[in-house]
């Protein structure tokens, strides 16, 4: 398996809530890698349209920090739903962990990446009306 497979679709973590926990915080680098760097990105974009659109450099750095900060504290709800499930129904549910970490990363990325989706419709937006008018 490769190396991103098996980051993606590890092991659950062992049913106790240090080893949840433990799961949860070996992966939070990579998860703010790859949601910073999304971030990163859509930053850089955001800062060009508004660049391109004002004649001055515009830098939101306040709404990229509030993300982070966001991000993580969002984070922190995954080995919280997985531990209060793991004591709600016990062994009776399969572990969670894997399913909830892909789908909080992929949402997360996503949400970072939106800012970049709407500069690009605005960009193509103000191209056609600059072209129809």
């Amino acid at each position: 398996m490769s190396a991103l497979t098996e980051f993606l679709f590890p092991a659950p973590a062992p049913r106790s809530v240090d080893a949840i926990v433990g799961w949860w915080e070996r992966r939070r680098l990579f998860f703010n890698l790859s949601v910073g760097g999304a971030g990163l990105l859509s930053f850089s974009a955001i800062t060009v349209v508004a660049s391109l659109a004002t004649g001055e450099i515009v830098v939101p750095w306040q709404g990229a920090v509030l993300f982070g900060v966001m991000a993580n504290v969002c984070y922190l709800l995954g080995p919280v739903v997985e531990i209060l499930v793991h004591q709600v129904w016990g062994r009776t549910v399969l572990p969670i962990g894997p399913a909830l970490y892909r789908m909080g990363l992929t949402f997360s990325v996503g949400l970072a990446l939106l800012p970049t989706l709407l500069a690009g419709f605005l960009v193509v937006a103000r191209v056609v009306l600059s072209l129809l008018g």
